[in-house]
This record gives C-alpha cells, sequence and structure tokens, in this order.
C-alpha cells in the first residue's frame, strides 16, 4: 500500500471518530415521570369450532336405508330413531315379495320388522352422510351428532401459567369479522401435545352468545386478559435496563452524574412496565433511545400486547 493511500484511509478513519464524537454529544436523554396507571397482558389464541362430543353414528348390522328421519341443524334425544333400515336378508326377501304385488310385500313387511337406528346422545345433527336406499355397512357412517358447540384452542407450555378455568374470553370469528361475543374457559387438557416441536395444551371455551350461523369448523381468536394490575406504578420497557441480572433506571439527581437504581419489576405489556419498588412518583427517570411521549405529560400511551413466544402472533392494540 502505497502512501498516499494510507494517508486518505487515515483521513476517513479520523473523520468517522468526529462524526462519532459529535453523534454522541447530541444525543439527549427524556425525562421521564413514573405514572400510576393499570397494566394488563392480553393474550390472542388461534382456535375453532368443533363440537365438545362428537359422535359419529353406525349402523349395528349391514343391509339397506329404507328412511333416515333427521336433516342437518334438528335437534335430537338420546333413544330418539334417526333411521330405519333393513337387514340383508330382509332387503332381499322384500325385494323378491315387491315384484309378486303390494300385498305380498305387505305381508312381508308386517311379519319381517325393520331395524332402527337410535341416537346415542341427546344433542343436533352436524351431519347427514346417508340418503334412503343406500346400502350400508357396520363402518358406514349415517349421521354425525353433536351435543354443543364450543371452541377449542392450543396454548404454549410457556404461556400456560396465565390460563384459569372461568376466566372470561372475547371470541371473534372470521365468518363475522370485528363482532366479538363473550366466553368462558371451562376446561386445561392436563395432557400436553406436540405440534411442530412445541409443547401445547388443549384449551375448551364455552361460547356464552354465539351467533346464529354457528357452525362447526370455523375458524376463531380468542383473546382474554392473562394478568391484570390496577393502579401501579409504570415505566415504559424502554426505561429499565438490565444489568447483571438485575433490573436498574437511571435517574436524575441534583449533581451531574446521574444515579443507577436497582428495581423490582412487576408484567409488562410490551410498552409499559410495572414498577414494583425501587422509584417513585417523585422520581425523574432517564431514558436514552428512540422512546417518545405519546400522550403528553410523561404519561406514555397504555398498549395491550401479549407475550411474542405466544405461537408466533402479533400483539394487538386495543381501543
Amino acid at each position: 500500500m502505497n502512501k498516499n493511500l494510507k494517508r486518505v484511509l487515515l483521513l476517513f478513519a479520523a473523520a468517522g471518530l468526529v462524526l462519532n464524537a459529535c453523534g454522541k454529544k447530541k444525543a439527549k436523554l427524556a425525562e421521564i415521570s413514573p405514572k400510576r396507571g393499570d397494566i394488563a397482558i392480553e393474550l390472542k389464541l388461534n382456535g375453532s369450532v368443533e363440537p365438545r362430543n362428537r359422535v359419529e353414528v353406525k349402523p349395528q348390522i349391514s343391509g339397506r336405508l329404507e328412511e333416515v328421519l333427521v336433516t342437518e341443524g334438528m335437534k335430537v334425544k338420546k333413544g330418539d330413531v334417526i333411521a330405519v333400515m333393513s337387514s340383508t336378508d330382509r332387503a332381499a326377501l322384500l325385494d323378491a315379495a315387491r315384484s309378486k304385488g303390494p300385498e305380498e310385500l305387505a305381508k312381508w313387511e308386517k311379519a319381517y320388522n325393520p331395524a332402527p337406528v337410535v341416537s346415542p346422545l341427546t344433542g343436533f345433527v352436524i351431519l347427514r352422510n346417508k340418503e334412503p336406499g343406500q346400502s350400508v355397512t357396520t363402518q358406514d357412517i349415517i349421521a354425525v351428532i353433536s351435543d354443543e358447540l364450543i371452541v377449542k384452542a392450543n396454548v404454549d407450555e410457556t404461556d400456560l401459567r396465565y390460563i384459569a378455568v372461568g376466566r372470561q374470553a372475547d371470541i371473534e370469528l372470521d365468518s363475522y369479522p370485528g363482532k366479538r361475543f363473550p366466553g368462558v374457559i371451562e376446561h386445561v387438557a392436563y395432557d400436553s401435545t406436540v405440534i411442530n416441536n412445541v409443547t401445547v395444551y388443549e384449551v375448551k371455551i364455552r361460547p356464552l352468545k354465539p351467533p346464529e350461523n354457528f357452525r362447526s369448523g370455523m375458524t376463531a381468536t380468542i383473546d382474554f386478559t392473562a394478568e391484570k394490575n390496577e393502579n401501579v406504578l409504570l415505566l415504559p420497557v424502554d426505561a429499565v435496563k438490565t444489568r447483571g441480572g438485575r433490573s436498574v433506571v437511571m435517574l436524575k439527581t441534583g449533581g451531574k452524574k446521574p444515579e443507577l437504581r436497582r428495581v423490582e419489576t412487576g408484567i409488562t405489556d410490551g410498552r409499559n412496565i410495572e414498577i414494583k419498588s425501587g422509584v417513585e412518583e417523585t422520581d425523574t427517570v432517564l431514558a436514552s433511545g428512540n422512546y417518545a411521549e405519546k400522550t403528553g405529560g410523561g404519561q406514555p400511551e397504555r398498549v395491550m400486547r401479549g407475550p411474542g413466544s405466544l405461537f408466533g402472533v402479533g400483539t394487538k392494540k386495543r381501543n
């Protein structure tokens, strides 16, 4: 490398140092006053509408369906006859008698009774799968009956601590965008399932006021407050740093040098963080970076956010 090239490189390096120093000098610290308010963690789960108990009704014998007495959406009680069928032998006998005339057919219909297919539970028909005249075996599904439609979702094991039976939730269906209805968590699975190398637990949510066209298979989004603390001291998350595994803040003092003070933190909603101890409302906290006041007066905007680890679901601002 010749001397001229070395000289140019040194000049560029010196200029970079000067610009860097100037940038540091221009950096200002925002002065923030801790404020009291409410803070909450909201989780967002993706789920679907499914029957609580789904029963596939199959015949106990092979044969031919003579009548199907139910339609989709019809309510049935346990023990109700939903279909009538002939065994293979009866169907063959009736076909032979039919060729001899109506009197012969009536004779054998009376002598050889058909077999009923009954509902195993009280609920409603969500699928009519066979029609009269079709031949069926003991493996064929005549109808599917559900006792009640609920919403099922999977929750990551890291967020399971936020799930509790009886906790209220808001449900929104893709079929009804922008419309929410209430629900309540009624069961959390005791056994886990591994999906895409993630351990999850199934959660069942009972809808309280579902829309009229509430159907099995609909995609749902479930929002609920995992944890909420009211009237607590809040700071922007940018104002709290971690040093040696401890949470600290920078406080403005009467002197030129700010004080680094340890604080005990609580929950965070992604923008604000709860301060349990270490600072008071009268303290002035210094924060660097891109922190900016949103509402004026030192009070940061509250944005409800869920944990970023939750199924990769993004956070959502609540009105």
